[in-house]
């Protein structure tokens, strides 16, 4: 079997994992009345910042946190936020302080049972590994298999959100910057 086929069918492995009621939970949550913001560290953030561009496609007010133009986060306010472990400071700190503060949560990690994922109204298995050792076991490094199918399973919570809201691809595309 080539790398390729192994990547792929680790992938395979956590995606038929993923629950889509999670998904469908997190669409409960996502709306365009409130405003969303996204957090996450390293690859993971990475992630999140692709998830808030194809928000951005869709027509929702997004911002990521730790950009210069990013306001403060208000009660009522959406924060996604990605972590593999759960445990990660920089993600669960800020987190955690939303929440006190009125911020509806969608955690996204490997381990529901993780102090993010504990915090969550909203909170999105991706059982993937993690450089701790969470997860589907992957001869991928560190991260990989989680922030892999992280992208995938947002994309997927973004398709559910387009077709809720009735946006087309023509309508996301001419969203998309014309800059390039």
């Amino acid at each position: 079997m080539s790398l390729i086929n192994e990547v792929m069918q680790e992938v395979n492995t956590v995606m038929d994992m993923v629950d889509p009621i999670q998904l469908d939970n997190a669409e409960k949550v996502i709306t365009k009345d409130k405003r969303i913001f996204v957090l996450g560290a390293g690859r993971s953030g990475l992630m999140a910042k692709g998830f808030a561009m194809r928000l951005m496609h869709i027509g929702y007010t997004v911002f990521v946190i730790g950009e210069t133009i990013t306001p403060s986060i208000k009660p009522g306010d959406v924060l996604v936020s990605v972590s593999g472990s759960g445990k990660t400071g920089s993600v669960l700190d800020p987190t955690e302080k939303a929440k006190k503060d009125g911020v509806n949560i969608v955690s996204v990690t490997s381990n529901g049972e993780s102090p993010l994922g504990k915090l969550g109204d909203a909170v999105i298995v991706v059982p993937g590994a993690t450089k701790n050792g969470d997860g589907v076991k992957s001869i991928q490094l560190l991260s990989t298999l989680f922030d892999q199918s992280v992208h995938i399973t947002l994309d997927v919570l973004c398709l559910k959100l387009s077709r809720r809201d009735n946006i087309s691809n023509d309508a996301a595309k001419a969203e998309h910057s014309n800059m390039e």
